[in-house]
């Protein structure tokens, strides 16, 4: 028992340095877990973590007994054929999906070849920088055509042509980035041997007013230091089999992947771009993917939104699904990503999941107009994760399709999407009204009609005698008649302060009244207004830090005026400042309540009330603001500008101070814990 106990555990030892071994021998490697995170854009445009979208499945480390040199590009035909570019080895080098080496070529012709592409029936074009060409080979790797500089004027004669990628269109067209070309991909047809055909797709250049307008005062000499103001050379670039171009350009921005249609102009726009940008692929379902030169793959759906995330850069330690620098990735027809390692001189594999199966389908479907086949693959991704924001975008807009405005509203709330709600919102609200016009119609005559006998019966029996009273009685109270001015103040601004600051009309008491009244509709406009104009988080509530912050804003602002107005020989006393400040903000807690209700009844064809409500309420409010400072303190507008510059000048400066008394008393904290926990490890020890 024991001998035989002994060799089970001497086998289960060795077992795994057996597989290691086996694997070892093979240019590829198996399955693994995931040494990364996937991650994905919600409904508020934050990043959050998913289900891991691709697992690394194979590692190509050379085909056959052939070893890679510095590969720096590839591509898959008819998901038969692997071309790598081996620049290194200044060849070509064909490899079967196994890792079979098939044939090598291009050894006695490329110089420096960093791009390649190959067509569907095997037609080779590679453009190779050093030799300043474009070379073609023929399905057994034979020379057949060389495009050089195009002799074209419009070409520029002093532009050099130094291609780095190229890919080539169904009609014979190719389309070449050269290096430090700046005019856009360079276009050339194969006619007559090669007949430039102008530039495509060249970027914009960016300059903001700041650049406009120090330019213009600038001198001759001055400006001739600056930096040139031209557009980025596109890093990379792809096509699809419609014959769309995809770019990517880094340090653009948005504007970083582009998908291009005939005329150049982007379609895409996307809000989550990688930074440094290195390769671009166009997916089997209207998607695309960018890789990063780090390793890490964005793939996008048709629209420009961020499906997933992942990927990641190798810190040492060899692990698969890790790169160090990547040049190139291609979308295989069974959805696998192959991406290829410059430094690593390998491809790696990535295989869809079941999750990112399922989406595929779905994307696919949806993008077709088949959404009620879309449904069934977009219920699966929703079982996994319901809160995958794509899916439920694309069920709402499905289920809107179908006419279940209900259930699209639904989720297109839990997408946050705006577009899809608002769409379901208006089917809905016309169905509310054809269903109870009527009744609505018939309930406001009823309300009329008996407003207009109450008012004939009051003016006969007197009935509401009795409510005048009491409503009378209420109003003469002091702190009512304090309430109400702020009606008079609104209209009245100046001899609204004048009452201020000479007759006493209001008190401390009324200006905190409103003060806890604005407060609370602020807090329940900023948490429970209409979907369409919300701005927070569903679910998240932060009443405490929101009092804080008005009460810290309020404290900053009335101290910091108040010190500002006293320097200045300013006649209005804290009190005065305090009161006047507040009733400014009546139109706020006036109006507020209004906006409030509309952004439960409009869809975004009316949220422009919403929005130019708040507008004209807030410039009230400033126009109150500045009317009181000067009111109350006796200003000239010139004067009352300068202090208001002041006074916010003043409240940088306090919270500047208050940053650094802050960083400072962290490190004073932070050395007196571990001066106590070096004691107590002393007198533990």
């Amino acid at each position: 028992m024991k001998k035989a106990f002994v060799k089970k555990g001497i086998t289960l030892l060795l077992l795994p340095a057996l597989v290691c071994a086996l694997l070892a021998g093979y240019g590829m490697s198996a399955h693994a877990d995931t040494p990364y995170k996937t991650y994905t854009v919600d409904g508020y445009g934050s990043v959050s973590e998913t289900q891991t979208a691709y697992l690394p499945y194979e590692t190509l480390t050379k085909v056959g007994e052939e070893a890679l040199v510095t590969p720096t590009d590839f591509t898959i035909v008819n998901d038969t054929w692997i071309y790598i570019l081996d620049s290194g080895n200044k060849r070509v080098v064909v490899s079967d999906m196994n890792g079979e080496l098939v044939m090598t070529f291009g050894e006695d012709t490329l110089v420096g070849p960093k791009g390649i592409y190959v067509t569907p029936e095997r037609i080779t074009y590679v453009a190779d920088r050093d030799a300043g060409a474009v070379f073609v080979f023929d399905p057994e790797g034979d020379l057949i055509r060389t495009y050089g500089k195009p002799t074209q004027a419009m070409y520029g004669e002093s532009q050099e042509f130094l291609p780095l990628k190229i890919v080539v269109n169904a009609s014979g067209t190719l389309y070449v980035v050269c290096e430090s070309n700046t005019n856009g991909i360079v276009q050339i047809s194969p006619v007559e041997g090669g007949t430039f055909l102008g530039y495509f797709g060249t970027n914009a250049t960016k300059a903001n007013i700041w650049t406009i307008i120090w330019r213009a005062i600038l001198t001759d000499a001055q400006r001739a230091k600056m930096q040139s103001n031209i557009p980025a050379t596109p890093d990379n670039m792809a096509i699809d089999e419609k014959g769309v171009i995809y770019t990517i350009t880094r340090g653009e921005n948005n504007d970083t992947l582009k998908r291009l249609n005939i005329a150049g102009v982007n379609m895409i726009e996307t809000t989550k771009y990688p930074d440094i940008p290195a390769a671009v692929a166009a997916g089997n379902h209207d998607n695309v993917f960018v890789a990063t030169q780090t390793g890490f793959i964005y793939e996008y759906n048709n629209e420009g939104d961020l499906l997933f995330m992942f990927g990641g850069s190798d810190d040492g330690k060899q692990r698969i699904g890790l790169s160090t620098k990547v040049e190139a990735i291609q979308i295989g027809g069974d959805d696998k990503i192959y991406l290829l390692d410059s430094e690593k001189a390998q491809i790696q594999i990535f295989e869809p999941t079941e999750f990112t199966a399922y989406l595929h389908s779905a994307l696919y479907l949806f993008s077709k107009g088949r959404y009620e086949e879309s449904k069934e693959p977009l219920g699966k991704v929703l079982e996994m994760n319901n809160l995958f924001t794509y899916a439920n975008m694309a069920m709402g807009k499905a289920l809107y399709k179908e006419g279940d405005y209900e259930g699209a509203l639904r989720y297109a709330r839990i997408a946050k999407d705006t577009e899809g709600y608002s769409d379901a919102f208006w089917e809905l609200r016309n169905i509310w009204l054809r269903n109870n016009l009527s009744w609505i119609v018939i309930l406001l005559v009823a309300l009329f009609t008996l407003l207009k006998v109450i008012t004939l019966l009051d003016r006969k029996k007197q009935i509401l005698s009795g409510p005048r009273k009491v409503l009378g009685a209420i109003g003469q109270r002091k702190i009512m008649k304090e309430l109400t001015y702020m009606f008079y103040f609104i209209r009245h601004p100046i001899d609204g302060c004048y009452g201020i600051r000479k007759e006493g009309r209001v008190s401390v008491l009324s200006a905190n009244i409103i003060l806890v009244v604005g407060t609370v509709f602020y807090i329940i406009n900023k948490y429970l207004c209409g979907f369409l104009s919300k701005t927070v988080r569903d679910g998240s509530f932060n009443v405490l830090s929101d009092v804080g912050m008005i009460l810290i804003a309020l404290l900053l602002v009335v101290s910091c005026n108040y010190l500002m107005c006293t320097i200045n020989d300013g006649e209005g006393r804290f009190k005065d400042i305090y009161c006047s400040l507040i009733y400014s903000f009546t139109p706020y807690v006036l109006l507020t309540p209004v906006i409030f209700l509309l952004s439960h009844i409009v869809s975004n064809n009316e949220i422009f009330f919403v929005q130019f409500g708040a507008f004209c309420m807030w410039v009230w409010i400033a126009v109150l603001v500045f009317i009181s400072v000067r009111e109350i303190n006796d200003y000239s507008v010139k004067d009352t500008i300068k202090i208001l510059f002041l006074t916010v000048f003043t409240i940088l400066i306090v919270c500047l101070l208050a940053f650094i008394i802050y960083v400072l008393w962290s490190q004073v904290f932070d050395f007196i814990q571990s001066i106590f926990g070096e004691v107590v490890y002393r007198i533990g020890s």
